[in-house]
């Protein structure tokens, strides 16, 4: 399959790039995912990200994979730092998620991120205090994705903070959409 200008990958010979690129989009943005606030830290700096690309990848070690755009500030501080936090977020905080779509304003003396509360995982990466669940990790490997790092974490710590029934925040509760 040849690769068209304009378009990411190869497109079925005989297809409109355009539709093609277009239809694939919306297959990739059906598949279901969950929307997560990524808390991460390279020493006193701190930020927390919305990302939709998580997924556990291992149960023995306990793996966690986390895909980041290389030009994010939180990829800069997990590759620094070396750690990071998953929070999982109620369905009814869905507006927490665009709060940290672009570098937060940390206020270290109030423990705040962007005005919500957090406080240190073992590793020192920002948990929401308000977050569902959250696991913590140590960087274990990374893979170069092009335009994202994906970077491996094995789990040292997690825990729920409210509810193990409580409904956790999809893509699909939001009109958001990133990816395809």
């Amino acid at each position: 399959m040849p690769i068209q200008s304009g378009t990411v990958g190869p497109v079925p010979e005989g297809r409109d790039p355009e539709e093609y690129d277009k239809l694939r989009r919306r297959v990739m943005w059906a598949m279901p995912s969950g929307l997560y606030v990524i808390g991460s830290r390279a020493g006193e700096r701190r930020n927390a990200m919305t990302a939709n690309w998580v997924t556990q990848v291992s149960s023995d070690p306990k793996l966690v994979a986390v895909s980041v755009e290389k030009e994010a500030f939180t990829h800069e501080l997990i590759t620094e730092g070396r750690v990071f936090t998953v929070n999982v977020i109620d369905r009814e905080d869905r507006a927490i998620v665009r709060k940290f779509t672009k570098p937060v304003e940390a206020d270290a003396a109030e423990s705040t991120l962007n005005g919500f509360p957090v406080h240190g995982g073992p590793s020192g990466a920002p948990v929401l205090d308000q977050a569902v669940a959250w696991v913590d990790c140590r960087v274990h490997s990374t893979v170069d994705l092009g335009s994202h790092t994906l970077f491996v974490g094995e789990v040292i710590d997690a825990g729920f903070q409210k509810a193990e029934d409580t409904p956790v925040l999809r893509m699909e509760d939001t009109r958001m959409n990133y990816g395809g």
